[in-house]
């Protein structure tokens, strides 16, 4: 396998003064599904997918199934089963994956806080199929997650949901960023593929500066730094932003940009001074599908208090 870092990441560990923890962790990262996870795989009822559009784009999208929809024999792939999934066409995931296979998956259970990462090329090889070959992949800590059961109840069906668009934030997408306590950011390489992260924190951690742009802190993590690694090389990057309690999915494309020994003083970053600085370029928001059920448990321990909690 390749250096397990590209040159954004080493770049940012070293302003980060992070060489050190990121030589441990990256041990973790491997070309292949970690056998321990195979079995995980095939218990999800949702995957967090980066792709890129054909103007360059970033997306992140989400996709709900019934568990199963996903499976790996040997860690080598990961086969989908399309007739377990609720396929939202107004996604567009589903127009990317056609024109640009590189993929970054996220297979997350926000009930017991465990992901896992896998990265990869992704084609179509029937209707109802979909094959990922897995790259790269490595596991996530817990931190930062909150707690939330989300199952699906009922698949099989393609819809069409009616969505909303625009290129500046209306008052119930700034809402939405203002009350989520978790998002998922695309992001990638030119030469390593696209990677789909979690962000998490307490309601009210997003901070909505305007119309067209938002801030998000950087907590103290593994030290990797993947995603800013790869802001670092292309600053285009994608967000999906659930709303679980009212059933809303917004999805966000545009370009970010990492803000260092930035003035923190409420301790929003936990200590980092690090932001990440997202300027929107098209929004897009639309239904989760109804067969979707979900319920809180709780917001992790370890996030920062937020200056200014969302009701």
């Amino acid at each position: 396998m390749l250096n397990p870092f590209h040159e954004g990441e080493l770049k940012i560990q070293r302003l980060a003064h992070q060489e050190a923890i990121a030589e441990r962790t990256g041990g973790i990262i491997a070309d292949r599904i970690m056998s321990g996870a195979l079995p995980f795989l095939a218990q999800q009822s949702m995957a967090v997918f980066g792709s890129r559009d054909p103007q360059g784009r970033l997306w992140a999208s989400i996709l709900f199934g019934l568990p199963g929809f996903m499976n790996s024999a040997d860690g080598s792939a990961v086969e989908f089963d399309l007739s377990r999934v609720v396929v939202e066409r107004s996604d567009p995931f589903w127009r990317n994956i056609e024109a640009n296979p590189a993929v970054g998956m996220l297979a997350i259970e926000l009930a017991t806080r465990r992901r896992i990462r896998i990265n990869g090329q992704i084609h179509r090889p029937a209707p109802n199929r979909l094959h990922l070959s897995v790259a790269e992949s490595f596991p996530n800590c817990p931190k930062y997650i909150s707690r939330q059961i989300v199952k699906s109840i009922e698949a099989g069906v393609a819809q069409s949901t009616e969505f909303d668009t625009g290129g500046t934030l209306g008052p119930a997408q700034q809402s939405r960023l203002r009350r989520t306590d978790a998002l998922f950011i695309a992001t990638a390489h030119p030469t390593r593929g696209v990677d789909a992260s979690h962000r998490g924190g307490n309601p009210g951690f997003v901070e909505v500066l305007d119309g067209k742009t938002f801030r998000i802190p950087d907590y103290p993590g593994n030290g990797m730094f993947n995603s800013f690694g790869n802001l670092a090389v292309d600053s285009a990057a994608g967000l999906a932003v659930p709303d679980f309690q009212h059933r809303r999915n917004l999805l966000l494309t545009g370009n970010a940009e990492i803000q260092f020994n930035a003035a923190d003083p409420a301790g929003a970053t936990g200590g980092t001074n690090r932001f990440l600085l997202f300027h929107i370029n098209e929004w897009l928001e639309f239904a989760q599908p109804p067969a979707v059920d979900s319920e809180r448990i709780d917001y992790s321990p370890f996030n920062p208090p937020v200056a200014n909690p969302a009701q």
